[in-house]
C-alpha cells in the first residue's frame, strides 16, 4: 500500500450565508483504494464534490492532488482545468449524459481535448494529417473498450438518451473513465438501481480500482455498496467529520450510529 496520498482534504470549510456545509474537513484518499464518503441528508457531501472538482471554491482551506510530476492544488483551478491538468473525473447524482447522441458518441465527447490538440484545434483534421486520424481511431478504440467493460458494446449505435436507467449510469462511468482520470469521483452511483445492479456496479468499480490503479472518491447511501468495496470510510453530519476508518470499524461507530439513528430524548434515556 503506497504511504503517499492520492488526494489531501485540509481544514476545507464552504459556507452559504451563515450555514456550514462543509466545516474545517479534514481526511486523505489513497491511491488504488476505494474511500467513501457518507452520512445523513443534509451533511455536506456533495458540496465537498462540488468543491473537490471546482464548481465551488472554499472559503477556507487546501486541496490537493498528488502526482508524480509534483502537488496540484485544486482549489486555485478552474472547473476545467481540474478534469484537464489534475485529472479527476467525476459523474453526478442526476445523469448528466447526451441523450440524442449515440451511446459510443458520448465516449468519443469525453475525449475532447485530446482529440482537440491531436487535430491542431481543427486544422490537422480538416487537412486529414495522420497524426489526427491515429488520435482518432484511439479514440474510438478506447471508447469500445470502456464499452465493453460496461456491458454496453452491442449498444454503441443507440441513443443514450433510449437506455434503461441502470445502463445510462453506467455508460456515465465509462465516459468519465475515458478522460483518463487519476481521481474518479462518484456521486451515488447506485441510486435507483436495484440490488442486482448495485451487485454488478460493485464488480465493475472494484475492477476500476483493482487494474487501473486509480484511486475512487465515492458518496453512496446504499450501504451494501460502501460496505462492500469500500477500503476506507469517511463520515459526515453537520459539515463535519464525525469518524472515518475501515467499513468494520465504521459499523460499529456509536457516533455513526447516532449520526444514522438519532439519540433518544434524555427524558427517553
Amino acid at each position: 500500500m503506497s504511504h503517499t496520498p492520492l488526494l489531501e482534504v485540509e481544514h476545507v470549510t464552504m459556507r452559504f450565508g451563515g450555514l456550514f456545509a462543509v466545516n474545517d474537513l479534514s481526511f486523505t484518499a489513497r491511491p488504488r483504494q476505494i474511500t467513501a464518503i457518507i452520512g445523513p441528508n443534509g451533511a455536506g457531501k456533495t458540496t465537498l464534490f462540488n468543491c473537490i472538482t471546482g464548481f465551488y471554491k472554499p472559503q477556507v482551506g487546501r486541496i490537493t492532488l498528488h502526482q508524480e510530476r509534483g502537488p496540484v492544488y485544486l482549489e486555485r483551478l478552474d472547473d476545467f482545468d481540474i478534469a484537464k491538468k489534475a485529472r479527476v473525473g467525476r459523474t453526478f447524482q442526476n445523469i448528466r449524459l447526451f441523450a440524442r447522441m449515440s451511446v459510443l458518441e458520448n465516449l468519443i465527447v469525453a475525449q475532447h481535448n485530446t482529440l482537440m490538440r491531436a487535430s491542431a484545434f481543427s486544422l490537422a483534421g480538416l487537412l486529414g494529417l495522420s497524426r489526427y486520424s491515429k488520435a482518432e481511431k484511439l479514440g474510438v478504440d478506447k471508447a469500445r473498450y470502456w464499452l465493453d467493460k460496461v456491458g454496453l458494446l452491442h449498444l454503441a449505435d443507440e441513443d443514450a438518451g433510449s437506455l434503461p436507467y441502470g445502463s445510462q449510469r453506467r455508460l456515465e462511468i465509462a465516459r468519465a473513465m475515458c478522460t483518463d482520470p487519476l481521481l474518479l469521483c462518484l456521486d451515488e452511483p447506485a441510486a435507483g438501481l436495484n440490488p442486482r445492479e448495485s451487485l454488478e456496479l460493485n464488480t465493475l468499480l472494484t475492477g476500476i480500482r483493482d487494474e487501473h490503479g486509480i484511486g475512487l472518491l465515492l458518496i453512496e447511501h446504499d450501504m451494501s455498496v460502501v460496505m462492500g468495496i469500500s477500503d476506507w470510510v469517511v463520515v459526515l453530519d453537520y459539515g463535519k467529520k464525525i469518524a472515518e476508518g475501515t467499513p468494520g470499524e465504521i459499523r460499529a461507530d456509536e457516533a455513526v450510529i447516532r449520526a444514522y439513528l438519532g439519540e433518544p430524548d434524555e427524558a427517553e434515556a
